[in-house]
């Protein structure tokens, strides 16, 4: 079992960095006040106003960002800002053994699954994979389920997702039980066959993507497939899928059936329909917590991602 994070209080002093692209600054000054209704402090890494291009400041910059915050004794917790593209450019460069020996709650989704992946493999501890400040909680469709999934920061508790959440739907039954791995499946892709390549071997995959039309999420999860990951995973959560519409490629086939040549014949249980991912509310998770996933009765239970 993995690490868990120490929960978080209030009074406590949290960071907020990021990793990948420059966030949006209207939306991030939006957002912070909703980190100290939560009765949290916050202290603003230098990469948050940083500009490298596409990158939020060079990549020594954002490295020594992430570093600071978790060696910085206290700093409970770390909120990413936004994602983009970046992250997996610094993956390399992490000292993971400090990261294990200051394990705090990271926080984030979208481009930062590579630090997910990476911090839970190498630094051995749970991390959580929800809504970013910039991207999503300065936004005004922000949602207040998404809002409350916060709460399990503070408080140990078991997520239950049932269909008074959203409507599910079963593409194999089954039952299967494992640690929560995976989130965007482009960065699930872009690890394979480096050091940072997902183990999902007897675990329950996670996967969610935006702005890929139906064709280029066949090219990806052609690719996982070849790659063995459905072969070994225990069971597959097929997250939310935005702006999967096709566009370029006329005609096409759409999402269902390019997830269901993919997923319909395997022997694991596969559920579609979780609001996990670029939508809102977003429901958050904690990866690397035990988690059930019960095709039949389509419930995902997931066990608590701090102690």
């Amino acid at each position: 079992m993995r690490k868990l994070p120490s929960r978080l209080k209030k009074g406590d002093l949290v960071g907020v960095i990021a990793p990948s692209s420059p966030p949006n600054q209207e939306s991030l000054q939006k957002a912070l006040p909703f980190l100290e209704e939560l009765g949290l402090r916050v202290k603003l890494g230098n990469s948050v106003t940083a500009v490298n291009g596409y990158l939020a400041g060079t990549d020594e910059e954002r490295l020594a960002d992430l570093h600071a915050m978790f060696e910085d004794p206290e700093v409970s917790g770390i909120f990413c800002a936004g994602g983009g593209y970046g992250a997996a450019r610094i993956a390399d460069q992490i000292d993971y053994a400090m990261i294990k020996e200051n394990p705090k709650v990271f926080w984030g989704y979208s481009d930062i699954t590579f630090l997910h992946t990476a911090i839970g493999e190498y630094a051995d501890l749970v991390t959580f994979h929800g809504p970013m400040l910039a991207s999503d909680v300065g936004k005004p469709e922000f949602h207040e389920r998404s809002r409350r999934m916060f709460n399990q920061l503070f408080e140990p508790f078991e997520l239950h997702y049932t269909e008074e959440v959203t409507p599910l739907e079963t593409l194999v039954g089954g039952v299967a039980q494992g640690e929560l791995v995976g989130g965007n499946l482009s960065l699930v892709r872009s690890a394979i066959g480096t050091k940072f390549d997902l183990d999902v071997k007897g675990k329950i995959l996670l996967i969610e993507e935006i702005d890929e039309e139906p064709c280029e999420v066949d090219e990806i999860l052609n690719q996982l497939r070849m790659a063995r990951k459905f072969d070994e995973a225990a069971g597959i959560v097929i997250g939310d899928f935005k702006n999967a519409e096709p566009n370029k490629r006329q005609p096409s086939l759409t999402l269902d059936q390019v997830v269901d040549h993919y997923f319909g014949q395997l022997k694991i249980p596969v559920v579609k329909g979780f609001k996990i991912g670029h939508c809102e509310p977003h429901f958050s998770v904690p990866l690397g917590a035990l988690a059930r996933l019960d095709g039949d009765a389509k419930t995902l239970t997931i066990l608590p991602g701090v102690e």
